[in-house]
Formats: structure tokens, sequence, C-alpha cells
């Protein structure tokens, strides 16, 4: 299972700071998220980056091994 960590508005969202969730790929992991926690993490995830091992990805069809590590990082304000 893929563990999923979520930081700032994610977290809130989602109601957790991570989770496990089984997933093959990117997008069944993206689409698993949104319907575990419902419009709001939905709207978070769209504007969100996400890390996968370290590495910002994008592409949905992107394998993911039982032991992925994927960080959701949302805009943060500031810099």
């Amino acid at each position: 299972m893929a563990t999923v960590r979520y930081f700032a508005a994610a977290a809130e969202a989602a109601g957790t700071q991570s989770e496990q969730v089984p997933a093959d790929n990117l997008g069944s992991l993206l689409d698993q998220l949104a319907e575990l926690h419902g419009a709001e993490l939905a709207r978070v995830l769209s504007c969100s980056s996400v890390l996968h091992e370290g590495r910002y990805v994008s592409d949905r069809s992107l394998h993911l091994a039982q032991d992925a590590v994927l960080d959701v990082l949302p805009p943060f304000a500031g810099g």
C-alpha cells in the first residue's frame, strides 16, 4: 500500500496527516483519495503538488510500488 502524507490544507481536508491506500498508479490513488474524503480534498488535490519519493509527479499513469511514499503539498502563502 502507498503511504500518503498530507500537509497544511490537505491534512485538514483529509482529516489526517497520513494514511495508507492501495493503488497501482497515481491516477487511481488520487481518485480514491477524493472519493474517500470528499469534495474539499478533491478541491485541494486539484491545486496541490504531489511528490513521489521526494520528486514532483503529475503523470497519472505513474506506476506506484507497494511501498511508495507520496506527499500532498497544497500551495503555501508567502515565500
